[in-house]
């Protein structure tokens, strides 16, 4: 398709955002552009030095935003109200359309300080860049609503980081996303009381996001559209074994979209309490509490809209929460299993003994599934999994398992290998072992697809 630029986010108005400069760095080596994102705003065909200067130079794309903007907006941190935060190390770089017709933002992280980096240097290390790649890109084929990792370039700056080995290596990170309007942009407009603000942001999300206008019901509606994008990203992170890590309310954002990868792990095994972030001691946010997380912040920002809204409605909306998840959770799952739905109790009652099943026997998740995919569970499941066998029974497989994935290993992504491939690059500037593993993560995702 045509590159069809966009400029929606600037319809909000300077009391949004901060127009800011990119940071200058002292490299601009690539190391990972995703083509096959771009194909879907029409951007693939960008020589590298073309690729570099936009999006490690940040030049502007003709036709989209003039320069970057850091959105404002504040959230519950670890439950702990911050009005303090905003884009701090990123900010929106271009605005376009997809080969869906959806309003896409390019965002960056590691491109220099903002009016919000407080204490930060404003940079990523070249770690954390390739830890957002393998995330998602392992989400991506794993059916996770997802942005995705659309550039890595190494920019040549020695960083100081207490979370890891010191002196580590600079990178600067773009990643494609449907909407980068979060929860905490809504928190900050009813933090300063700003009515007409929050009425015009909602008006906005409408429009762009889920193709309906302004009207007086626009709260409530667009209260159910969060509730129902989130519901289903929070189905589609238990049947992929994902934890996050940071469930804040300004990392959940309005499109239902998983972004902003940082202490994420995926659970080598179904345990409710396994955590991704050393620093969340108390399980805030542990793999089994993430539909929790995630509705508390959901409800973050019904609270913000009782200000342009009657309570009535929004807490009608917020009861729909759960039904959703429980439909949510039970698609993803069959989906993973590779068969076709039948009923809502019959795919509820199918993903409960696969949980208990799961959660009993320790059983390594990517296996499991691997080896389920289509609906026959081998023999060497034993009496733990006899009512999985039996529901499954009942079942169609929606794909066959005639691709060459299914004749190989199963694809994971636990932290050992993730180490891993980081040391390869650390050690020995070592790249082939990443691209491999993408590779071989992208023949996963055709096998599910």
């Amino acid at each position: 398709m045509a590159f069809a630029p966009q400029q929606a986010i600037l319809e909000l108005g300077d009391g949004f955002y901060d127009p800011v400069a990119p940071a200058r760095f002292p490299q601009t080596i690539l190391r990972f552009r995703n083509d096959r994102a771009a194909a879907t705003v029409g951007l693939e065909g960008l020589s590298d030095e073309e690729w570099l200067a936009h999006f490690a130079r940040f030049e502007p794309l003709k036709g989209s935003l003039p320069q970057p903007l850091a959105l404002r907006y504040h959230g519950h941190q670890f439950r702990v109200y911050n009005p303090e935060i905003g884009d701090g190390r990123g900010f929106l770089f271009a605005q376009m359309t997809d080969d869906m017709g959806r309003l896409m933002d390019l965002g960056t992280k590691g491109s220099g300080q903002t009016p919000y980096s407080r204490f930060g240097d404003g940079r990523l290390t070249l770690k954390g860049g390739v830890r957002e790649i393998l995330a998602t890109e392992m989400l991506e084929a794993l059916g996770v609503e997802t942005s995705r990792t659309f550039s890595l370039v190494e920019t040549g700056e020695s960083l100081n980081r207490g979370d890891e080995p010191s002196p580590t290596r600079s990178s600067v990170l773009v990643r494609l996303n449907h909407g980068h309007i979060r929860i905490g942009v809504f928190q900050r407009l009813a933090y300063f009381q700003d009515v007409e603000g929050l009425r015009k942001l909602t008006a906005y999300v409408l429009r762009h996001y889920f193709g309906e206008e302004d009207g007086p019901d626009a709260p409530e509606r667009l209260l159910a559209h969060v509730v129902a994008r989130t519901a289903r990203l929070a189905g589609q992170f238990m049947a992929a074994g994902f934890v996050h890590g940071v469930l804040n309310s300004d990392n959940i954002n309005v499109t239902g979209e998983s972004f902003d990868y940082g202490p994420w792990r995926f659970a080598p095994s179904w345990a409710a309490n396994f955590t991704a972030a050393y620093f969340d001691q108390n399980g805030l946010y542990a793999f089994g509490r993430q539909p929790e997380a995630i509705y508390w912040d959901v409800m973050q920002l019904a609270i913000s809209l009782r200000l342009i809204a009657e309570e009535a409605p929004l807490i009608a909306a917020l009861e729909g929460f759960a039904p959703a998840y429980h439909r949510e959770e039970a698609r993803a799952v069959l989906w993973r299993l590779g068969v076709q739905p039948r009923d809502d109790a019959s795919d509820r009652a199918l993903t409960e003994a696969v949980e208990v099943a799961l959660n009993q026997m320790g059983t390594l998740l990517h296996l499991f599934y691997f080896d389920a995919f289509g609906g026959t569970l081998p023999e060497r499941y034993g009496a733990e999994f006899a009512e999985v066998r039996s529901r499954l029974a009942g079942y169609r497989p929606r794909k066959a398992r005639d691709h060459a994935y299914w004749r190989g290993e199963p694809c994971a992504m636990l932290i050992d290998e993730v180490e891993s491939l980081w040391s390869a690059i650390a050690e020995q500037d070592d790249w082939a072992p990443l691209h491999a593993k993408v590779k071989s993560i992208r023949v996963m995702g055709e096998a599910l697809a």
